[in-house]
C-alpha cells in the first residue's frame, strides 16, 4: 500500500523529524554517490528529497512517482522533473538510467517482482541502484508516525536475496537512522549522538533504515548457436608440413 504524496511531503518538508531523517539518509547517499556529472539520475517512490544535490551537474534528473501514491511538482521554484507513472511501466527507454534510487517504493509495492524487473530494464550498462527500505529490526519500522512504519520491512539478508533473484548484484549495505523516531525536543537534540553511537555499535543497535547498493548483473549469452573457431595466426612452421609438388624428387632419387 502506497502512502499519499501529501503525507510524504508533509513529513519530509514540514516536520522536524522528517527533515532530520531526510538529512541523515541523504548524507549516506552522497557518501556512496558523491557526484553524477553528465549522468541520468532517477528516483522512484518518494525519492525526490535525495535527488536535489544532483540537479546542478547531472545530465538529467527524473522523479518517478507511482499512481497509487500521487505526484507533486518538484523541485520547488525550478522546472518540474517529477512524473506520475505506473509502478511497473516507467516512461523511460531501456538502459537509459545511470543511477536509480528507490525510497518508499519497494516495500509498499503490490508487485515487487515486476517492479524489480522494471528497475533492471531502465538501468544501463554499469548502472547502479540504491534500495532504501525500513529495517526489520529497527525502531522506525515499528512506528506508524513515519513513512518507514508502512509496508514490508526487510532484513539485510532478505533484501539482498530478493535482489539476487532478479539479477542484481548487491555491493554495499548501509544501516542508518539510529535516532529514535520521535519529534520530542530531547531526541532531536541528541540525534547526532545516537547516529554516531549506532554507527560504532551497529552489531548491537539496529538502524531504522537499510540501504543496499546493487549493480546490474548481465550474464554472458548462452544457448544454441554456431561456434566459429578462428584460425591461429601462428604460421611459422606451416611450410614444413606442406605436401611435395607432383613430380618432385626425394633426396638422392634420380641423381646423376
Amino acid at each position: 500500500m502506497h502512502l499519499d504524496v501529501q503525507d510524504l511531503r508533509n513529513f519530509y518538508y514540514r516536520s522536524t523529524l522528517g527533515r532530520a531523517a531526510q538529512h541523515q539518509v541523504r548524507m549516506q547517499v552522497l557518501k556512496l554517490w558523491p557526484e553524477a556529472q553528465g549522468q541520468t539520475v532517477a528516483g522512484f517512490g518518494f525519492a525526490v528529497p535525495l535527488l536535489r544535490p544532483y540537479l546542478p551537474e547531472a545530465r538529467r534528473v527524473i522523479g518517478l512517482m507511482p499512481a497509487p501514491q500521487g505526484v507533486m511538482p518538484w523541485p520547488a521554484g525550478m522546472p518540474n522533473v517529477s512524473v506520475l507513472c505506473d509502478e511497473t511501466n516507467w516512461p523511460l527507454d531501456t538502459g537509459q538510467v545511470d543511477k536509480l534510487v528507490l525510497m518508499h517504493g519497494l516495500e509498499t509495492s503490490e508487485n515487487p517482482t515486476d517492479l524489480l524487473a522494471e528497475c533492471f530494464r531502465v538501468l544501463g550498462p554499469g548502472g547502479k541502484a540504491l534500495f532504501i527500505v525500513p529495517h526489520r529490526a529497527g525502531l522506525w519500522s515499528r512506528s506508524d508516525r513515519t513513512p518507514f512504519g508502512y509496508g514490508r520491512p526487510y532484513s539485510q539478508g532478505q533484501l539482498e536475496a530478493q535482489l539476487k533473484r532478479h539479477s542484481f548484484l548487491p555491493e554495499t549495505a548501509i544501516h542508518t537512522l539510529y535516532q529514535p523516531p520521535s519529534g520530542r525536543r530531547f531526541w532531536r537534540k541528541t540525534a547526532g549522538f545516537w547516529e554516531k553511537a549506532g554507527a560504532s555499535l551497529s552489531m548491537v543497535i539496529s538502524g531504522g533504515v537499510l540501504m543496499v547498493e546493487a549493480s546490474k548483473r548481465v550474464q554472458a549469452p548462452s544457448g544454441p548457436g554456431e561456434r566459429i573457431r578462428k584460425p591461429s595466426g601462428l604460421r611459422v612452421l606451416e611450410g614444413l608440413a606442406a605436401a611435395k609438388p607432383e613430380g618432385a624428387l626425394s633426396r638422392g632419387e634420380g641423381r646423376f
